[in-house]
This record gives C-alpha cells, structure tokens and sequence, in this order.
C-alpha cells in the first residue's frame, strides 16, 4: 500500500465514509463534508434502513467457526481516517489468521460492506468504482488496526440479496490512498469545486443545493457584477 501520510492527528481524522461520495461528486463531497449541508431522499433513507438492519442484534455472534461482528469502529492514522464497519467476519484459521483479543486461535479478518441497489458492471469484476473504494478502505483500517494482510472483501447488495467479493488490487488501493489524499487537500484549503452538471445530477441527494442546472451559466463573481455593481 502507498503511504501518503503518516502520524496525523486524531482531531485531523476525515471521515472514511466520505470517499464514496467524492469518487460520486467532488462537489457533492465538499459540499456535505465542508459546507456542511445535507438532503434526504428515497435512495438515502432506503439505505439508512438497510444499514439499521445490518446494525440490529449484538455487537458480536459466533457461529461456528465464524465471528461477526457488527457497527465496529476502525481508523487509519496513516490515512487520517476514521469510520465504522457494517459487518466484519472473523473466521477461525489457526494457519493463516491472526491472533484476536478475548479469543483463542486465529482468524481471518472479511470486512463486509452493505448497499441498497445492485452493482455496477465494474463492481462485479472488483474494479476501483465507488463501492469498492469505501470497502477497500475499511480493509486498509483493519489491516494498520490488526497487523495483517485483507486481500478481499464483501459487498451486500439489499436489491439483488447477495453479496458480491472485491478483490484488493494494488491498483485500487493506490486509488483509495491518492482520493484520501485529494480530500485532506480541499479540506485543508476549504475548496468547493464548482458545478460540473452529469448524468448522475438527477439522483443526487443535494441536487436542490448544488443547483447543477446553474452550472455553467453565469459565477458568482460576475452575477454579483451584474445585479448589484459590485466587484468581488
């Protein structure tokens, strides 16, 4: 894994959530994450309820061979992240695993990422798409958290009712360490960048605050200008 920082402090932490949404939409993400806005809509509160239900029970159950464990917090301090687990099994595997604290043997660690719709073309072949990036995330936290290699991880789909399996390439962990990277600088510059309307506009929780259907046509600076003979 390509290291981009090291020892950022705790009070510096973003959230690791926040990667979907900025492989989404930068403007989307600086929005939500620096201006602090936020908007309901269908596609939100269905996978609120979603992740509610992957929360419910106790923190952890044991079946068999296999621990899950669920809502467990997990943090970076070489990414400067922190964010919390839907799922994650640990299976027993004395050969390959890792030693866990409380528990006899060894496991190894299966981080489990819940969605409401179904996956993209590209998630299903385990490339670097939104989905994949959160997930691989999380394994990069639990990997610095429990000194150990993940090399695959789960995402569960509500509308198709399966998982799909994600394999952590080189390629997309590089990927989720450059966008960590890309957010920590337009945080730190409290950049916000400017409309760039696409397809994806019309399902966006914050499209009624972004305004997309603006883009383009006039700035602030020259809108100000224009109405009030002002200079910016």
């Amino acid at each position: 894994m390509g290291s981009i920082a090291e020892n950022i402090p705790e009070d510096e932490w973003i959230m690791l959530s926040g990667i979907q949404h900025f492989a989404y939409c930068r403007r989307q993400w600086a929005l939500i994450h620096i201006d602090c806005v936020w908007s309901e809509n269908l596609r939100t509160i269905e996978g609120q309820i979603l992740h509610e239900r992957a929360h419910d029970g106790d923190i952890s159950e044991k079946r068999g061979n296999i621990i899950t464990v669920r809502a467990l917090p997990i943090h970076s301090a070489e990414l400067g992240i922190s964010g919390e687990c839907d799922v994650v099994e640990f299976t027993r595997d004395d050969k390959n695993g890792v030693p866990l604290d409380g528990r006899a043997g060894k496991y190894t660690v299966l981080p489990v990422e819940y969605k409401r719709g179904k996956p993209k073309d590209d998630a299903l072949h385990g490339d670097s798409d939104m989905d994949a990036l959160q997930l691989c995330a999380q394994a990069i936290c639990l990997s610095e958290m429990l000194c150990c290699d993940i090399d695959r991880g789960c995402l569960y789909y509500g509308e198709l009712r399966r998982r799909v399996t994600v394999k952590f390439t080189s390629e997309l962990r590089e990927k989720v360490c450059s966008m960590f990277h890309d957010m920590r600088d337009y945080y730190y510059r409290r950049y916000i960048p400017r409309v760039k309307r696409t397809r994806s506009c019309s399902a966006c929780s914050i499209k009624d605050i972004c305004l997309p259907s603006l883009g383009g046509k006039m700035d602030a600076k020259r809108y100000i200008e224009e109405n009030f003979g002002g200079t910016v």
